[in-house]
Protein backbone atom coordinates (compact mmCIF):
# COMPACT_ATOMS: atom_id res chain seq x y z
CA UNK A 1 0.00 0.00 0.00
CA UNK A 2 1.35 3.25 -1.35
CA UNK A 3 -0.21 6.62 0.83
CA UNK A 4 -0.43 9.06 -1.78
CA UNK A 5 -2.16 12.23 0.34
CA UNK A 6 -5.73 11.54 0.87
CA UNK A 7 -6.01 8.56 -1.20
CA UNK A 8 -4.06 5.16 -1.22
CA UNK A 9 -3.27 2.75 -3.56
CA UNK A 10 -1.74 -0.58 -4.24
CA UNK A 11 -0.48 -1.93 -7.74
CA UNK A 12 1.27 -4.82 -8.86
CA UNK A 13 4.23 -5.11 -11.54
CA UNK A 14 1.39 -6.99 -14.31
CA UNK A 15 1.41 -5.43 -17.64
CA UNK A 16 -1.47 -3.61 -18.18
CA UNK A 17 -4.67 -4.59 -20.70
CA UNK A 18 -6.10 -2.91 -23.77
CA UNK A 19 -9.53 -3.29 -22.83
CA UNK A 20 -11.21 -2.46 -19.56
CA UNK A 21 -14.57 -3.52 -19.25
CA UNK A 22 -16.15 -1.31 -16.48
CA UNK A 23 -18.91 -2.75 -13.94
CA UNK A 24 -21.45 -0.78 -11.78
CA UNK A 25 -21.27 -1.45 -7.97
CA UNK A 26 -23.33 -0.58 -4.77
CA UNK A 27 -20.76 -2.11 -2.14
CA UNK A 28 -17.47 -1.61 -3.82
CA UNK A 29 -15.63 -3.25 -0.99
CA UNK A 30 -17.92 -6.40 -1.90
CA UNK A 31 -17.49 -6.46 -5.34
CA UNK A 32 -13.35 -6.45 -4.54
CA UNK A 33 -13.41 -9.14 -2.11
CA UNK A 34 -16.21 -11.00 -4.22
CA UNK A 35 -14.67 -10.72 -7.92
CA UNK A 36 -11.43 -12.00 -6.24
CA UNK A 37 -12.29 -14.79 -4.15
CA UNK A 38 -15.18 -16.25 -6.32
CA UNK A 39 -13.41 -15.82 -9.63
CA UNK A 40 -9.93 -15.15 -8.94
CA UNK A 41 -9.30 -11.84 -10.66
CA UNK A 42 -6.13 -10.12 -9.37
CA UNK A 43 -5.86 -6.44 -7.59
CA UNK A 44 -3.56 -4.24 -9.60
CA UNK A 45 -4.82 -1.07 -8.47
CA UNK A 46 -6.84 0.28 -5.87
CA UNK A 47 -7.46 3.73 -4.56
CA UNK A 48 -9.24 4.76 -1.68
CA UNK A 49 -10.57 7.94 -0.09
CA UNK A 50 -10.79 7.07 3.55
CA UNK A 51 -13.22 3.77 3.39
CA UNK A 52 -14.20 4.26 -0.26
CA UNK A 53 -12.96 2.61 -2.95
CA UNK A 54 -12.60 5.57 -5.61
CA UNK A 55 -11.16 3.47 -8.18
CA UNK A 56 -10.18 -0.42 -8.94
CA UNK A 57 -8.40 -2.31 -11.06
CA UNK A 58 -8.44 -5.81 -11.32
CA UNK A 59 -6.40 -7.99 -13.95
CA UNK A 60 -6.97 -11.49 -15.08
CA UNK A 61 -4.05 -14.20 -16.41
CA UNK A 62 -4.16 -16.63 -18.57
CA UNK A 63 -2.82 -20.34 -18.28
CA UNK A 64 0.85 -19.46 -18.21
CA UNK A 65 0.22 -16.19 -15.79
CA UNK A 66 0.24 -13.03 -18.72
CA UNK A 67 -2.40 -10.27 -17.86
CA UNK A 68 -4.60 -11.01 -20.84
CA UNK A 69 -7.50 -8.72 -19.63
CA UNK A 70 -8.81 -6.76 -17.16
CA UNK A 71 -11.86 -4.75 -15.36
CA UNK A 72 -12.67 -1.79 -13.34
CA UNK A 73 -14.95 -0.01 -10.80
CA UNK A 74 -15.52 2.58 -8.38
CA UNK A 75 -17.32 5.44 -7.15
CA UNK A 76 -20.17 6.38 -9.35
CA UNK A 77 -22.34 9.46 -9.65
CA UNK A 78 -25.86 7.47 -9.51
CA UNK A 79 -27.73 10.48 -11.09
CA UNK A 80 -25.48 10.37 -14.20
CA UNK A 81 -28.20 9.11 -17.31
CA UNK A 82 -25.01 8.03 -19.07
CA UNK A 83 -23.91 5.32 -16.79
CA UNK A 84 -25.37 1.51 -16.88
CA UNK A 85 -27.65 0.43 -14.35
CA UNK A 86 -26.44 -1.07 -11.70
CA UNK A 87 -26.92 -5.32 -11.94
CA UNK A 88 -26.97 -4.99 -15.68
CA UNK A 89 -23.11 -6.09 -17.10
CA UNK A 90 -22.65 -9.18 -18.46
CA UNK A 91 -18.93 -10.17 -19.12
CA UNK A 92 -17.16 -12.61 -20.41
CA UNK A 93 -13.94 -14.14 -19.08
CA UNK A 94 -11.95 -17.09 -21.19
CA UNK A 95 -10.27 -19.60 -18.77
CA UNK A 96 -8.37 -22.64 -19.04
CA UNK A 97 -10.25 -24.34 -16.14
CA UNK A 98 -13.60 -23.79 -15.90
CA UNK A 99 -14.34 -26.50 -14.03
CA UNK A 100 -12.37 -25.39 -10.59
CA UNK A 101 -13.35 -22.02 -11.28
CA UNK A 102 -16.90 -23.15 -11.67
CA UNK A 103 -16.95 -24.65 -8.30
CA UNK A 104 -15.12 -21.98 -7.17
CA UNK A 105 -17.69 -19.51 -8.12
CA UNK A 106 -20.53 -21.17 -6.47
CA UNK A 107 -18.84 -21.94 -3.33
CA UNK A 108 -17.94 -18.35 -2.70
CA UNK A 109 -21.82 -17.10 -3.56
CA UNK A 110 -22.30 -16.53 -7.02
CA UNK A 111 -25.56 -18.05 -8.31
CA UNK A 112 -25.37 -20.22 -11.34
CA UNK A 113 -27.35 -19.64 -14.75
CA UNK A 114 -26.12 -21.54 -16.69
CA UNK A 115 -24.72 -24.59 -15.24
CA UNK A 116 -20.84 -26.36 -16.71
CA UNK A 117 -21.16 -27.92 -20.43
CA UNK A 118 -19.30 -28.71 -23.19
CA UNK A 119 -21.16 -25.95 -25.94
CA UNK A 120 -21.96 -26.98 -29.47
CA UNK A 121 -19.47 -24.87 -30.27
CA UNK A 122 -16.31 -26.06 -28.74
CA UNK A 123 -16.05 -24.48 -25.52
CA UNK A 124 -16.82 -25.78 -21.74
CA UNK A 125 -18.27 -22.58 -20.05
CA UNK A 126 -20.91 -21.32 -17.52
CA UNK A 127 -22.59 -18.63 -16.71
CA UNK A 128 -23.05 -17.37 -13.04
CA UNK A 129 -24.66 -13.96 -11.31
CA UNK A 130 -22.39 -11.98 -9.24
CA UNK A 131 -24.26 -10.71 -6.05
CA UNK A 132 -25.60 -7.28 -7.51
CA UNK A 133 -26.81 -9.17 -11.01
CA UNK A 134 -24.09 -8.65 -12.97
CA UNK A 135 -23.95 -11.87 -15.49
CA UNK A 136 -20.35 -13.58 -15.95
CA UNK A 137 -19.81 -16.24 -18.23
CA UNK A 138 -16.55 -17.94 -18.09
CA UNK A 139 -15.28 -20.59 -20.84
CA UNK A 140 -12.66 -22.33 -22.93
CA UNK A 141 -11.17 -20.58 -26.06
CA UNK A 142 -12.33 -22.70 -28.64
CA UNK A 143 -10.80 -22.16 -32.67
CA UNK A 144 -12.59 -24.17 -35.79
Amino acid sequence: MRNTGRMTTTTGTAAVPSVWPTVAYRDEPGALRFLTEAFGFTERAVYRDGDQLVHVELTWSGPDGTVVGGIMFGSIDETDPDLPPYGRTSVHVVTDDPDSLHDRAVAAGAVLVRPLEDTEYGSRAFVVRDPEGNIWSFGTWYEK
